[in-house]
């Protein structure tokens, strides 16, 4: 997939990224992700990540094109004096995360309903009770040090600090995000990650005791998960192949 490599010419590569990011945002609309014309997707380009693609502010996830994707510098201090500057919050959190954490080449982040109604909870952990929560176990971020709107660079800045070396960032009071070096990656982590929301919250409705897996069963269960990485790709390219097939616009 284009967007798996970065050897290609610089254009060509970018050119890739914009494509499979606007397709991630068609993605979205049709697992019902987004929310309003809010949250934001964003994908480096270049080596040291510090420059990245994302979306415009307040345009909606069903209407992006890979044209429509911003291409910012987290380095420049000006940006949010532009005339067309990205949303506040996304500056704060796709900026400082794309400046402070290099290996995360893809950030997403969403308000899903049922990792937020976790999000929401007093305990917002994700307990090992099938398959997909336990791909999170110890491979997840909680935070719970929400106060409002993520508008600082400092609060971006503090959420890197909390996400730390992990992939997913599980936001109390919030949503979740996810990065991965790859858009097919951090999608796949997106995505079962809301299904181990659906099935938590489906679990707690019935007021019976969780059956949570022990420390060792868990721990077997997420490294029996890697051996299956490429799903993750296969996953993308025959979604990416239906999002064209359904709407070719996305690519222009």
């Amino acid at each position: 997939m284009a967007a798996t490599r970065m050897e290609q010419h610089p254009a060509s590569a970018e050119r890739a990224l914009r494509i499979d990011l606007a397709i991630m945002f068609r993605i979205a609309v049709q697992f019902g992700w987004h929310e309003s014309v809010g949250n934001h997707f964003s994908v480096a380009v270049g080596t040291d990540g510090k420059r990245f693609l994302m979306n415009p502010r307040w345009r909606h996830f069903g209407a992006i094109r890979a044209s429509d994707l911003q291409l910012l510098d987290s380095s420049d201090p000006g940006t949010m004096d532009r005339a067309d500057a990205p949303d506040l919050t996304a500056w704060c959190i796709h900026g400082r995360l794309h400046a402070a954490l290099p290996a995360a080449r893809c950030v997403l982040h969403v308000h899903p309903p049922y990792a937020t109604a976790i999000a929401a909870l007093a305990d917002p952990s994700i307990p090992p009770i099938d398959q997909n929560t336990a791909r999170y176990y110890q491979r997840i971020a909680i935070d719970k040090g929400y106060t409002g709107l993520a508008d600082t660079t400092a609060e971006g800045d503090r959420l890197a600090s909390v996400l730390g070396s992990k992939r997913a960032l599980l936001m109390g009071n919030h949503g979740v995000l996810v990065v991965a070096p790859t858009i097919a990656e951090a999608f796949e982590d997106l995505y079962f990650l809301e299904r181990a929301c659906q099935t938590l919250v489906l679990a707690y409705s019935t007021g019976r005791p969780l059956a949570i897996m022990s420390d060792e069963v868990a721990e077997r269960t997420a490294r029996g998960w890697e051996p299956f990485a490429g799903m993750a790709f296969a996953h993308f390219a025959a979604l990416r192949a239906e999002v064209l097939a359904r709407s070719p616009e996305v690519a222009d």
